[in-house]
């Protein structure tokens, strides 16, 4: 074993160089051999630290190419999330643009419904108030009627009130100066009137004529029973003439009249009398609505003339119809009325602007 020692130590030595040997001495000589090793060292080490760096931007890519691919699925799940979004909210556009479309329509047609109705309803309202202005000429050119008229204003007046239109001001207005004008004219109790001469024309057939007026009974005292004879006293002829004296005065009567000349009617007569009386009234009644003073005075007067020659003045009943035809008779019934004829003409002018010019 010692041999197999000294024998490596024999052939270690013989091996490593001196440093006297040629080799050492080269080298040690040449700076370069050191310059390449250094040289190929930090290639080496160059190399190692490249690759290592590249497999740390490996590592880095993969995952930030790994973390790109999910942002781009997720952009892209995004994306086609927004794409149906947007196809949503595109349909919805078209259904609210369709929705528009009709709403619009319908719009147009409510405001063409609305324009048609609003001519219509002017149309009516302005029908209304001509039939009331129409209505109120007529009472009073026919019956001379101003309360009627008023009244018939009023309703027109309101009428265009009520619709409040500003094209229905300039028709108010000659409206409002008419009923004015009717509200001035002085107030006649027409009804008061009338209901006066329908009282007098009842009364008719209870007043009592002068041919049936009796004669008043004498206030001298009779002869006492006791003056006048008896018949037993009295002859047969003396009788007889008595009763046929008694019979005389029963069959005649003598009646003085406080009267010009004293009318004598039979019992037909007194019945055409009464019913001419009652014509008379009438036709005074007539008058009276009619407003005609001269034949309402005419007539009130003759009916009066035929009460005092007549009918028995003497009866209260009489007297008082008598002094009704006399108030009757001083009334002034014949009032001059305005005419409404500026109404009419300004709803005339109205209707004739709102034709469609040709």
């Amino acid at each position: 074993m010692n041999e197999n020692v000294d024998q490596s130590s024999a052939s270690t030595d013989t091996a490593a160089p001196s440093p006297s040997s040629p080799l050492f001495t080269k080298m040690r000589i040449s700076p370069w051999a050191f310059i390449a090793a250094a040289a190929f060292g930090l290639a080496g080490w160059q190399w190692f630290e490249t690759r290592v760096r590249l497999a740390d931007t490996r590592v880095e890519v993969s995952k930030r190419l790994t973390a790109s691919e999910l942002v781009v699925e997720e952009t892209q799940a995004q994306s086609k999330q927004a794409q149906e979004q947007l196809a949503t909210l595109q349909a919805t556009v078209d259904t609210l643009k369709e929705q528009a479309e009709v709403a619009k329509s319908q719009q147009e047609a409510l405001q063409s419904l609305y324009e048609s109705l609003a001519r219509n309803s002017d149309e009516a309202v302005l029908a209304e108030v001509e039939q009331n202005v129409m209505f109120a000429a007529q009472q009073l050119q026919l019956a001379g009627n101003v309360p009627g008229a008023v009244l018939a204003l009023q309703a027109a007046d309101s009428r265009l009130a009520g619709s409040n239109r500003p094209q229905f001001i300039e028709l108010r207005k000659v409206l409002v100066s008419d009923l004015d004008h009717l509200r001035a004219v002085p107030k006649v109790d027409m009804q008061g009137l009338y209901l006066r001469i329908e009282s007098v024309i009842s009364a008719i057939d209870t007043l009592p004529l002068v041919v049936n007026a009796r004669p008043r009974e004498s206030k001298k005292d009779p002869v006492p029973a006791a003056a006048a004879p008896s018949l037993g006293s009295l002859s047969f002829w003396q009788q007889l003439l008595s009763g046929f004296w008694s019979d005389v005065r029963g069959l005649v009567r003598v009646q003085r009249f406080d009267r010009e000349a004293p009318v004598l009617l039979a019992p037909e007569q007194a019945f055409f009398l009464r019913e001419n009386l009652k014509l008379r009234l009438l036709n005074a009644r007539l008058a009276l609505l009619s407003r005609d003073q001269e034949t309402y005075r005419g007539e009130i007067r003759q009916a009066t003339e035929w009460l005092r020659r007549y009918f028995n003045g003497s009866d209260n009943a009489v007297q008082t119809a008598q002094a009704s035809l006399k108030e009757l008779s001083a009334t002034e019934v014949a009032i001059a009325l305005p005419d409404i004829a500026a109404s009419l003409e300004a709803i005339k002018s109205y209707k004739a602007s709102q034709e469609p010019k040709q």
